[in-house]
């Protein structure tokens, strides 16, 4: 139960939303930068003037979101979730394709993505159900229930295709973790990213093996990996007490085929569903030679971008490899390049802090709310901003695979602006609220 009566501006958590405004700003400026449109900053028809338009709108949406009783997103969590799941499956049928996806509504000369409200969505929507009725996270029906909460709109944005999206939504589990999941889920999680990592590096073996069109390499390693959780199996089993031995066995060998067929699973996947592109961005990552020698570009050149920049940077529209456009896409997905380019390690390090105090500030809002949806729509919404900041982060510095994601409130974009901003915009008003919530 909420009261109604109060002034919500004394109430607003005005670090947080400082921190949105001057990732915006700056964000705006290195838009600039990136498109070399200095001198035509106020031209509507260019991209620096299109953001400024986008900024604009967001400022309004975000006057009017904080003007919104909180109650009214909660008891509009169903229905957002509902229209935003009808508009990716109307995007897969008349949405046009951009970079290979068809993720994209046109109206007129600007384009939607509803991918990038999908996340609010998901986050009110999981925020409902793990909120209401005092719901017992222990029960295997609210885990699987949550499960596909967040999976059916991961699903129907992978089939745009859009990866890096699909990643940002596995920053979900982060939510599930603080409000009960076990930790062994997570250990489950690293164990698996490191057996994928082992697979991709093995079927890298260019021999070719005539069962399933595989590699030599990787079926090697499926049979090593295989021996050797046997007789690892062997070993837990002898040290294990009689009474316990036969469950010890079952469950080993239940996770030793998990992990043969997860196997299978990420190598098929790399040599039958991915494109070729695909394939070669994540072998760059890991230093496996590729046939293409421009299958590095970006990332070759975001390096040699950030590293030219030094400690101080070389100014403000200074950066050569930033005025000349040798890093594609260096307005949104690379716009990071231009932040190391030109304001250097310093000015690097400093928008990197301002990402981390908005994130553990968001996480100090969360635990401070007497309300289960709200902490729980905070957590989300921290999530989704760590995913994106490391993705996108560790794309530009070679630590992950270029996948196309951009930098909250920093990338060029109508779609990722609005989307942040109602990510964030909700949230702050939740907060305001906090003190009036009596239940």
């Amino acid at each position: 139960m909420r009261s109604r009566r109060f002034n919500v501006l004394s109430r607003l958590d005005w670090p947080t939303l400082i921190a949105v405004i001057v990732l915006v700003l700056l964000g705006w400026l290195n838009v600039v930068s990136a498109t070399a449109e200095a001198d035509v900053i106020w031209d509507m028809d260019g991209k620096a003037g299109k953001q400024l338009i986008w900024m604009g709108i967001c400022m309004f949406l975000m006057v009017g979101l904080l003007a919104v009783e909180g109650e009214f997103y909660i008891r509009t969590s169903v229905l957002q979730y509902i229209t935003v799941l009808t508009l990716l499956v109307a995007v897969l049928i008349v949405g046009k394709k951009v970079g290979g996806a068809r993720s994209w509504f046109g109206v007129g000369s600007f384009s939607i993505q509803p991918s990038e409200f999908a996340k609010t969505a998901t986050a009110l929507m999981l925020a409902w159900y793990l909120s209401r009725d005092g719901r017992p996270w222990r029960t295997l029906a609210a885990r699987l229930q949550s499960v596909v909460i967040i999976g059916i709109p991961a699903v129907l944005i992978l089939l745009q295709p859009d990866a890096g999206t699909v990643l940002v939504f596995g920053g979900f589990v982060f939510v599930l973790y603080r409000e009960g999941l076990s930790g062994n889920v997570l250990l489950l999680g690293v164990s698996a990213l490191i057996l994928a990592v082992l697979t991709i590096l093995f079927s890298a073996n260019e021999s070719w093996y005539p069962f399933l069109g595989s590699s030599t390499g990787f079926w090697w390693f499926l049979f090593s990996v295989t021996i050797l959780g046997a007789c690892t199996l062997m070993l837990v089993r002898a040290a294990t007490l009689p009474r316990y031995r036969k469950r010890t066995t079952i469950r080993g060998a239940l996770i030793l085929l998990a992990g043969m067929a997860f196997s299978t699973g990420v190598h098929l996947g790399m040599e039958n569903v991915l494109q070729r592109h695909q394939r070669e961005r994540i072998h760059v990552l890991f230093g496996i030679d590729v046939d293409n020698p421009d299958a590095d570009y970006n990332i070759r050149h975001a390096k040699a971008a950030i590293g030219s920049g030094g400690w101080l940077g070389r100014g403000w529209v200074q950066g050569p490899m930033t005025a000349y456009g040798f890093v594609p896409e260096q307005e949104t997905d690379f716009i990071f390049c231009t932040v190391g380019e030109e304001w250097g390690f310093l000015g690097s390090a400093g928008v990197v802090m301002l990402f981390v105090f908005l994130i553990l500030r968001i996480l100090h809002m969360g635990e401070r709310q007497r309300s289960p949806f709200t902490r729980i729509y905070a957590y989300a919404v921290a999530s989704i901003l760590f995913m994106h900041v490391l993705v996108n982060v560790g794309m530009v510095l070679g630590l992950a695979p270029v996948i196309g994601i951009p930098l909250p409130f920093f990338s060029y974009g109508g779609s990722s602006l609005m989307g942040f901003t109602l990510l964030v915009g909700i949230l702050i008003r939740l907060d305001a609220e906090r003190f009036s919530v009596l239940r």
